[in-house]
């Protein structure tokens, strides 16, 4: 706000006006007369008066610049000493001037003016729906399947271009489908028949092939996970029995009399009386054939030949790797009162399971040419496979009593 204009004792104008106060603005200030009140010789030319005798402005009014008003001189009026200075009016806040005003002023291009934001979009309100309740029922179901197809459309595929085929189905201008299109609509959305045969096939072949995983999965792990076990408990039963000092007179078919170790294999399994798939080979053991013409001898036996038969692969595969026996290596059988020590003499890589010659007392085929102590190891062969038999022999180089320690094949 401008401050008030003081005046002189004598009438004259005091003061400056503010910077931006409004220049040329009328100041109505009683002035005596012969003091530049008035448009004379002597005066200032304009009302805005404040000049000084003989023609000069005040140097805080520019006056001058106000064009000159024609007239009668007009007569100085007396002074009011009651008369009060009238304030002077504020001038308005100047308006920020816009910025291609400021670049025209600076003499620059005006630059380019920032992008406006788009105005909001607004759906469409559809018309009400008109005529009966069957009617209004209808078209507020073609709403729905029009926003289920909106709604599905971002993520694609084909339910979303099911979905979305809603809308288009329907009459021009949003009209509801009569029965007989909305089941040709139906129809032309269901899946052709090779599609759903080509999915029961996808189906079933991956049913299959998780089955067959599953299935090996439990042949080559889980079948040696519980064997293993159950081998360590018959081998754990053995030795207990032998420290109770029970001596059964027969062994009965599946129960286990004694222990044989393969040093080079690291290999240590219980032989049980029989060659029974579930009660013998099945549970880790390894069996003696001792039933009917296929019955062989003991290893206490003074002469004959001793035969047993053990799984190569699955089922804790205790003769794996039998055919990395080479002549010499020892395999001891451990019983309640004896270790016997065999060396292995020969290896027939592949038989035909009907060939029983390779257990007899003297086995065909294993280069003993006369009556003695043998071994006979039998297993399956080629490897996960049962189409012929491994063979390999020994023969026995010490009976060492059990009181008198372990063998040297056990302790080295």
């Amino acid at each position: 706000m401008a401050r008030p204009v003081r005046r002189h004792r004598r009438g004259r104008p005091v003061g400056r006006a503010r910077a931006g106060g409004g220049q040329g603005r009328r100041v109505t200030t009683p002035r005596r007369p012969g003091h530049g009140g008035g448009t004379g010789p002597g005066g200032g030319g304009t009302e805005s008066g404040g000049g000084e005798p003989g023609g000069h402005h005040s140097p805080w009014f520019r006056a001058a610049n106000l064009p000159e008003q024609p007239g009668p001189p007009e007569q100085a009026a007396p002074r009011d000493r009651t008369a009060r200075t009238e304030r002077v009016e504020p001038a308005e806040p100047a308006r920020p001037r816009l910025r291609a005003e400021r670049d025209g002023a600076r003499g620059r291009l005006p630059g380019p003016l920032p992008p406006e934001a788009p105005p909001p979009r607004t759906s469409s309100p559809e018309p009400p729906a008109t005529g009966g309740r069957a009617e209004r029922r209808r078209a507020a179901k073609a709403r729905g399947r029009r926003g289920a197809g909106h709604r599905a459309a971002p993520g694609g595929g084909r339910s979303a271009g099911r979905h979305s085929a809603a809308p288009g189905a329907a009459g021009g201008g949003g009209r509801p489908l009569t029965r007989v299109e909305a089941r040709r609509a139906a129809r032309a959305r269901k899946d052709s028949v090779g599609v759903v045969a080509s999915r029961v096939a996808g189906e079933l072949f991956i049913t299959f092939g998780v089955v067959m995983l599953l299935f090996v999965t439990y042949q080559l792990w889980w079948t040696n996970v519980r064997a293993g076990i159950q081998a360590d408990q018959a081998k754990r039963g053995i030795e207990n029995a032998w420290a109770e000092g029970r001596k059964p007179g027969a062994f009965e078919p599946g129960q286990g009399f004694a222990i044989m170790y393969l040093p080079t294999l690291d290999v240590v399994v219980p032989i049980a009386e029989g060659i029974d798939k579930e009660r013998v080979l099945d549970r880790g053991m390894v069996g003696h054939y001792a039933e009917g013409r296929l019955r062989t001898a003991m290893p206490s036996d003074r002469q004959g030949n001793f035969a047993v038969a053990g799984h190569r692969n699955t089922h804790g595969e205790p003769f794996r790797y039998i055919n990395r026996l080479r002549p010499g290596d020892p395999i001891v059988v451990e019983t309640q009162d004896t270790y016997y020590t065999y060396e292995m003499a020969s290896i027939l890589p592949q038989t035909e399971p009907s060939d029983v010659s390779v257990i007899d007392p003297v086995p065909a085929g294993s280069g003993f040419t006369g009556p003695g102590r043998y071994l006979t190891l039998t297993t399956c062969t080629p490897e996960f496979t049962s189409t012929y038999r491994m063979i390999v022999w020994g023969k026995m180089v010490e009976e060492r009593p059990r009181s008198k320690g372990k063998p040297d094949a056990l302790v080295s």
